[in-house]
């Protein structure tokens, strides 16, 4: 009787080892965001160096903007600059100012990761915000969200400064633009943001925000 229970407590052992073996391969160990810093640099770097030829071929759909508040770069990668790829040209002639209040449609992603890829867009990932109330772009049926210009992250904030109302551009942030080493919520650290965003209204100080409804039909000031 002793030697079987012996036999039983190697086997109730084995089977520890093998359960515990089996809940460490789980999708919880997976590292999501494994060599995240250097992955993100390299995706920008490509990023800018593609949008500059692109540039120097006489592609006008994109931009190379400088943040004018702040030298980032260093060892020859220009993080500084924000990355912009125009999707739509506004009709609008005026923009922000640094003072400003705007309203802009936007969905915010992280580039794609171990288990987040963009099914549309493979380079992406994770989706850590938007004011679309749908998985499709639709501005009949979604509010644009609120923002102080200067209340933003300063490659946010370079963006907006630049746009038209009626402006849509695909953003590319370093993350010294971003969040730097900071963690955010779901935003890991050293994370290069990708906006895609719509300018639909932007205000002067002391001006009147009005309230805003998916049929709503702004007016704006342009001065």
């Amino acid at each position: 009787m002793k030697q079987l229970s012996n036999i039983w407590f190697v086997v109730a052992m084995l089977a520890a080892m093998f359960c515990l073996s089996s809940c460490s391969e789980t999708d919880d160990d997976v590292e999501e965001y494994a060599d995240w810093q250097k992955k993100n640099e390299t995706f920008f770097l490509a990023k800018y160096n593609a949008a500059k030829q692109a540039i120097a071929m006489g592609d006008k759909s994109w931009k190379l903007l400088k943040n004018y508040a702040r030298d980032t770069s260093s060892e020859g990668v220009p993080t500084d600059y924000i990355v912009v790829k125009v999707i739509r040209e506004g009709a609008g002639s005026g923009c922000p100012l640094f003072t400003d209040t705007v309203r802009v449609h936007y969905r915010g992603q992280l580039i794609a990761s171990t288990t987040h890829v963009d099914s549309e867009d493979r380079e992406l990932g994770l989706i850590f915000g938007k004011s679309w109330s749908s998985d499709i772009y639709d501005e009949s049926i979604s509010v644009p969200s609120k923002f102080g210009v200067s209340g933003v992250v300063d490659g946010f904030s370079t963006a907006l400064q630049h746009m038209h109302i009626g402006d849509r551009w695909k953003v590319y942030i370093p993350h010294e633009l971003g969040y730097g080493s900071q963690e955010k919520n779901s935003i890991p650290p050293y994370s290069v943001l990708v906006y895609d965003m719509a300018l639909e209204a932007y205000y002067r100080p002391g001006k009147n925000v009005p309230n805003w409804s998916s049929n709503f039909s702004a007016l704006w000031e342009e001065r």
